[in-house]
């Protein structure tokens, strides 16, 4: 390889070295804002799967249509992941673990709602009904986005349009690791709760050490259980999914911070061995050059 194409390779790397550090910085200052958002909503999550607990000795809970089982004939799947790639394997293992969560269910008993573009043009291309899909752009979303969806899920569930309602989304756990984890959110039930709950207390630290839930005997209700469940349960839905969200959040930028930093380390270790074979090749070049001079003295001295 000539110097000339050496010394470009090494300016394109260092090019690219300064915009994959750049990236890195960035995704870090999302990282810590979005880390804080989730670990914020941990305890509200915590709050919600409590007043579950409270109402779980009731009998109309049992009874309530969003928590009834029945045969799985249809399935809505929600789908979160992020709009922009560069975020290493997060991605293809949310949909990975989606794909493997319908696996053997025919294409028609499907409906998807995907949050997140990548999720979209997945299944897209595999000819799924996408119901629904939402740009995953800005990491400020207002829960009232959550409740629409949770609105529109709870009232297909409720008409019969589906019968099971699923959601796949990265699980944070810490900057290096993001479990990709399904969920079945509706029908509604205490154990689903309990294990978000799970998912989400980390293994040491401020909220590690927290009590079990106990849900009492028997619980009064007033005005009426109903009532009360009537606006409740489609709250605790909401709150799910807007918990899972703000998990996805942490574990997108968690993982691009962490991909543009291989990426950086990457090209520095690029231009260090291009330098060293830059200059074997120029040094190759001077000796040639002086061998030729003393060859041709050598020969007129002659």
């Amino acid at each position: 390889m000539a110097l000339k194409d050496i010394k470009t390779k090494i300016k394109a790397t260092e090019r690219m070295h300064k915009v994959t550090r750049a990236m890195e910085a960035v995704s870090a200052v999302k990282m810590r804002k979005t880390q804080g958002s989730a670990f914020l909503g941990r305890p509200y999550a915590r709050a919600a799967l409590a007043i579950l607990a409270r109402l779980s000795g009731s009998a109309d809970l049992a009874r309530h249509p969003l928590a009834k089982d029945r045969e799985v004939k249809r399935t809505a799947l929600i789908i979160i992941t992020s709009d922009k790639g560069l975020a290493g394997g997060l991605n293809s293992g949310v949909i990975k673990a989606a794909a493997s969560a319908i696996s053997g269910r025919a294409v028609a008993d499907i409906t998807v709602f995907a949050y997140g573009r990548k999720g979209e043009e997945y299944f897209a291309r595999r000819d799924y009904a996408i119901a629904r899909a939402i740009e995953n752009k800005v990491d400020d979303v207002p829960v009232s986005v959550m409740e629409e969806l949770s609105a529109e899920l709870s009232k297909g569930f409720l008409a019969g349009e589906y019968d099971e309602v699923v959601a796949v989304y990265s699980n944070f756990k810490s900057t290096f690791e993001q479990i990709p984890t399904v969920r079945r959110l509706l029908p509604l039930s205490i154990d689903t709760l309990t294990q978000l709950v799970t998912d989400i207390q980390p293994v040491k630290g401020k909220w590690s050490e927290m009590g079990a839930i106990e849900s009492p005997a028997s619980y009064s209700v007033e005005p009426s259980d109903e009532d009360v469940l009537g606006l409740l349960v489609p709250k605790l839905v909401s709150v799910s999914l807007y918990h899972m969200l703000l998990e996805s959040k942490a574990s997108e930028h968690s993982a691009r911070m962490v991909a543009m930093k291989n990426a950086s380390d990457k090209s520095k270790e690029v231009v260090r061995d291009l330098t060293r074979k830059f200059n074997k090749v120029r040094q190759a070049a001077i000796t040639r050059e002086v061998s030729e001079i003393v060859s041709g003295r050598e020969a007129l001295s002659t």
